[in-house]
């Protein structure tokens, strides 16, 4: 039994020592077979992925934490790309990163900043739910659009509702104020169908508890209107079809620029990169310490323990990116850039979103997509990805479930490219169900984190168990590759990735 974070780094350190693996069709799920050695290539340690589980702490994330803090108290309360919160906390791991020995840029990209002045919904003359103006949702002409509510279908067990237009086919949509329900397709998609078949604008109620907070992607692709509800006031609101509403969403756009950090050691091969990425910015809401500083610091704390002439056989490049919360807007905007041979140098990413959710799951993302939920599987390469992952958060003593390839997260524009990737993640709104109680401890029937995407997501909203495992977890997944990119979780090499 593991009575302390020292016995599962212990035990990280053991069962990297013999590399664990995760073999079979199992996924993440099941025990690992015996560990099997595999030898470092000449010029490596092959010790490298033990010791940097050894070294890494859970402390000394939060710690750098409690500076992203401080970065947001001292900044109007969020670090959101765009704003001085998030400028002062790329300088903060930009310098910490030099002053480690890393060749580090912070490249510049264009995004479009969003900002609401006022949204109200009113119902029948009378005050209405709360409703929240989706990222780059177009404005309500002054006055507001007023018109009559219309439910898109919501059949249960449907998980693409108001995504294709047959949903509407025979619906009084034209001019309506359109009630869908969150589903399989994007928010930006479900406005897109709802503005071409005639909606005057679009409301879409969650599908679980809690906030619903999300975006149209960019500027140009905002066609209507567009809020959230929770999900008990929208369920309120499906036996109110017909009545009239007046919806007033007073927003502001402009573009801007913004940076990632890039970070890389000076070591390894260039031609084949493992990649690590998490990213730095908050929403506005709040300073964003669990989405996404715990990542963030926990792959800050690693880089500064690896340094940045390691003994690696494959360069380690560290990725912050800006803009996610927006829309991905920084990882796109980087392998968007990348040439063609530039893409194909990168064998490996890990990406870290989440990793200290206060009611936390221990999640690896489902590469091989044996769990058969949503997306296929990831590239090639992904299912190895996958195992390692597991392997190592399997041996701080949690037992790891996979979660789906959703696109969620930055790892969705590496996959896209045919990058393999893989990741860890401890949860957001979804409900941690009685059966994950039972596996991982926390309440079941509560959020994983119920501070998502708000301003109580503080260090006070911080599992450091959690941080301390999804760290020592992190730090085997990059240290296992750095050295060799074989084995049996091994990824494509260079001459292999020819035709992506």
């Amino acid at each position: 039994m593991i009575t302390s974070r020292r016995d599962a780094r212990v035990l990280v350190a053991l069962a990297v020592a013999g590399f664990l693996v995760l073999a079979g069709c199992g996924g993440a799920q099941g025990a690992p077979p015996a560990p099997s050695p595999v030898a470092a290539p000449p010029g490596a340690d092959p010790g490298l992925a033990r010791r940097l589980a050894e070294q890494v702490t859970g402390d000394a994330a939060f710690a750098r934490l409690e500076e992203l803090q401080r970065i947001a108290d001292a900044n109007g309360a969020n670090r959101a790309s765009g704003q001085p919160g998030y400028d002062a906390s790329v300088e903060y791991v930009a310098g910490e990163l030099r002053r480690a020995g890393f060749t580090v840029e912070t490249p510049s990209f264009p995004f479009d900043t969003f900002a609401v002045d006022a949204q109200t919904l009113v119902l029948g003359g009378a005050p209405g739910p709360v409703v929240t103006a989706l990222t780059y949702s177009p404005a309500t002409p002054p006055g507001g659009v007023t018109a009559p509510l219309v439910v898109a279908p919501d059949a249960p067990g449907d998980p693409t509702p108001g995504c294709e237009a047959t949903d509407y086919t025979n619906l009084p949509a034209r001019g309506a104020v359109v009630l869908v329900r969150r589903g399989a397709c994007t928010f930006t998609q479900k406005q897109q169908v709802a503005a071409d078949v005639g909606a005057a604008a679009v409301l879409v109620g969650n599908n679980a508890p809690g906030p619903l907070g999300g975006t149209l992607g960019s500027v140009a692709e905002g066609r209507l209107p567009t809020g959230g509800l929770v999900q008990a006031d929208f369920d309120a609101l499906l036996a109110r079809a017909g009545t009239p509403a007046t919806l007033t969403l007073a927003t502001r756009s402009a573009t801007i620029t913004t940076r990632n950090v890039i970070a890389q050691t000076t070591t390894g091969r260039p031609d084949e990169v493992v990649m690590s990425g998490a990213h730095l910015d908050s929403v506005a809401a709040g300073p964003g310490i669990n989405d996404n500083g715990s990542g963030s610091s926990a792959q800050l704390e690693l880089a500064m323990r690896l340094g940045g002439a390691p003994p690696v056989t494959n360069a380690v490049r560290f990725a912050w990116w800006g803009a996610e919360e927006v829309g991905l807007l920084g990882s796109t905007a980087y392998v968007a850039g990348l040439s063609p041979e530039a893409r194909r140098d990168i064998a490996v990413l890990i990406n870290s979103d989440m990793l200290a959710s206060p009611n936390a799951a221990y999640l690896v993302y489902d590469g091989d997509d044996s769990d058969r939920q949503g997306a296929p599987p990831g590239p090639g390469g992904s299912d190895g990805i996958e195992r390692t992952l597991a392997a190592a958060l399997a041996a701080t003593g949690v037992q790891p479930r996979g979660t789906d390839f959703d696109g969620r997260s930055d790892y969705g524009p590496f996959i896209r490219a045919g990058i393999p990737a893989g990741g860890f993640f401890t949860g957001a709104e979804d409900i941690k169900t009685p059966e994950e109680a039972a596996l991982w401890g926390g309440q079941a029937g509560v959020a994983y984190d119920r501070c998502y995407h708000q301003a109580c997501d503080t260090t006070a909203n911080i599992d450091r168990v959690a941080l301390d495992r999804m760290l020592d977890a992190l730090a085997v997944g990059v240290g296992t590759y750095a050295v060799d990119l074989g084995g049996p979780n091994g990824v494509p090499t260079r001459e292999q990735r020819q035709t992506r």
